[in-house]
Formats: C-alpha cells, structure tokens, sequence
C-alpha cells in the first residue's frame, strides 16, 4: 500500500490553526440562536459540524498537493458533506399535529457546514460574510416574526 507522507506534528503552522479554530468559534457562536431557544441542535453540534466540515476540508486540500491532483476530486467534500447534513436535517424535522418543527434548524445546521468547508479552504470573505448574515437572519429576522407573526412559529 503505498500512503501519502506524513504531516509532523511540528509542522503544525498558524494558518491551519487558524482555519480549524475560526471554524469551531462560528460554529458555536451560529449555534447559540439555537441553543438559546432550547431547540434539538444547539451549540454543541454547530461547533461539531462546522469544524468537522473545515478538517475535512483542510485534509482534502492537503492530500490534493500531495497526491498533485491524482485519482482525486476535491469537489466530493461537498457531496459528502451535503448527505452527511441531510441524514442529520432529516432527523431533526418532525411534523406533529399539522406543524413542520426543526425546519430551520435543520437549514442551520447545512449552513455551518458550508462555514466550516469555507474555514478550511480559507475563504475568509465568504466566512464573513455568510457568518454575519445567517446571525441577522436567524436573530433579527427571528425578532421580527415572533413580533409581527407569532402563530406563525411552526418552521423553528
């Protein structure tokens, strides 16, 4: 079996800390709303994904250099992904007494593995930016349904 050369342990750089830890902060940090709201996926389990979706994504880039492009499609990170987050948004949407609950957890909990696939490639504008309007759709918007809509809470 031929294997790929190993990664020392100190060759551990700034840059992949870098990438693994911005992912397990948002992860959290895209979790509270959730948690707060006493909801099946809370902190925990965004923190999880997102950062499991940035290692991931740090080892399919790695291994792409090293195996310089060969027998590999570094694009099946996020197939694997996208059915790894529907086995588990699947899990979390329940449909009792004519409502659908968890609906938007479940689209949450999609959004922070792409964060966490973005940490890990470093694509620092797009984490921002999907960061920061995901808090304002989930906070704000959330606000403003429970104020203006407030039989309408079924989706959460």
């Amino acid at each position: 079996m031929v294997l790929n050369d190993p990664v020392l342990v100190h060759w551990m750089d700034w840059d992949l800390l870098v990438r693994l830890g911005v992912a397990a902060i948002l992860g959290l940090a895209l979790g509270l709303d959730r948690e707060l709201r006493g909801h099946a996926a809370g902190m925990r389990t965004h923190g999880l994904i997102c950062f499991a979706a940035a290692a991931m994504t740090v080892s399919v880039i790695s291994l792409f250099g090293q195996l310089e492009g060969e027998r590999m499609d570094p694009l099946r990170v996020y197939e694997a992904t996208g059915a790894f987050i529907g086995i588990i948004g699947a899990g979390l949407i329940v449909f009792s007494k004519g409502e659908v609950k968890n609906l938007t957890t479940a689209a949450h909990l999609w959004l922070a593995a792409v964060v966490g696939i973005a940490c890990g490639a470093a694509q620092w504008p797009l984490v921002v930016i999907a960061a920061v309007i995901s808090v304002v759709m989930l906070t704000l918007l959330g606000l403003v349904e429970r104020r203006w809509f407030p039989d309408e809470d079924a989706g959460r």
